[in-house]
This record gives C-alpha cells, sequence and structure tokens, in this order.
C-alpha cells in the first residue's frame, strides 16, 4: 500500500476483510496454476514473462494415458497389490480360491502393475470360469428368496431379520437385529 493511504481498521472478530482474503486467494490460486502448468510460481504474475521449469523431469505429462487399475471381471483391482490379494477384491473370490487360480493359469504371485497385458487375459479367462459378481449376487439373493416363499425355519427367520443357525437372542445377535431399541416399561 502507498505511505499515504491510511491503513483499514481491524475486522470485526471472526471476520476476514474481503480486500485482503481475495488479495490472498488470487495469489494462491495464480501459485497453484503455475506449479500445475509446470511454471515458476514468482514468474507467474500478470505481465511478468513465464518461463517453463526444467529442474524436475515428470515421469508422466498431463494428458498422457496412465493406467491405474487392471480390470478383470468388471471390477479395477488394485495395481500396487500383489495379484493373489488384488483377486480377492473381486465378490466371490477369496484367498483360497485366488491361489487356486493363480495355480491354475501359472502365473507368479507378482504386483498387479507388472503383469503384461498376456497375463491379465490369462486371468480373466480363467475367473470367467466361477461365477462372480452380479451372478453370484443373484444367486444368493434367489436363494434367500425360495427359503422365504416355501416358508421353512431359515426362510422365516430371514424374514424377521434374525439369525438363522441357532444362535441366541435374548442378549446379542446385534447384526441381525440391528440397533436396540428402548421399550419403555420394560425395567424388570
Amino acid at each position: 500500500q502507498h505511505p499515504t493511504t491510511p491503513l483499514p481498521s481491524p475486522p470485526a472478530r471472526g471476520c476476514r476483510p474481503s480486500t485482503t482474503s481475495t488479495t490472498r486467494t488470487h495469489a494462491r490460486t495464480m501459485a497453484n496454476f503455475a506449479r500445475f502448468s509446470g511454471l515458476r510460481a514468482n514468474n507467474a504474475r500478470v505481465g511478468a514473462t513465464v518461463a517453463p521449469v526444467h529442474t524436475r523431469q515428470l515421469a508422466l505429462r498431463r494428458g498422457d494415458l496412465q493406467i491405474r487399475c487392471a480390470r478383470v471381471a468388471g471390477v479395477e483391482i488394485p495395481n500396487q497389490k500383489r495379484t493373489e490379494v488384488a483377486l480377492t477384491y473381486i465378490f466371490g473370490i477369496g484367498l483360497t480360491t485366488a491361489q487356486a487360480i493363480l495355480d491354475e493359469t501359472g502365473i507368479d504371485n507378482k504386483r498387479v502393475k507388472d503383469l503384461s497385458e498376456e497375463e491379465l487375459t490369462t486371468l480373466r479367462n480363467e475367473v470367467e470360469s466361477y461365477m462372480v459378481e452380479g451372478d453370484l449376487r443373484r444367486k444368493v439373493a434367489m436363494d434367500i428368496k425360495r427359503l422365504k416363499d416355501i416358508g421353512c425355519y431359515r426362510g422365516r427367520r430371514h424374514i424377521a431379520g434374525l439369525p438363522m443357525r441357532g444362535q441366541n437372542t435374548k442378549n446379542n445377535a446385534r447384526t441381525r437385529k440391528g440397533k436396540s431399541v428402548p421399550i419403555a416399561g420394560k425395567k424388570k
């Protein structure tokens, strides 16, 4: 500010002056723009000549194609994890099944990002032979619906939202029963 210009009065407690915050926000925006576009932040002023930064080489430029996750059975499995663990992200494949898939295909248990395209194709073809994801979810839902329709004990327990494998329900069973609801006048 110019020395003759009077300083603004301090803002009320909890408030920020609009001019200062706008200037600060603008400066932050320009700094972010400069950083992400590969330019020096101190040169990114209005009217200043802008020189590109050559001190740091980026592995990938903006706009380059980058594979983040491999897609198997319609699910994006993580790139950083080993294949054995990454396959367990698919509904219907646990650790034992994942190990069996790797044994049958002969693929090493390396990180997903290190797999070649041929290995991924082999993996996809092998996983297709298992019932996973939507088909498995649909089958489980149909099995439960069948139990409800025929009115057997397990079906009635499904309808009531209670455990169906003989567990006691006097004290626990909160997973099936849900959050406890207090009943008025039930004390003793």
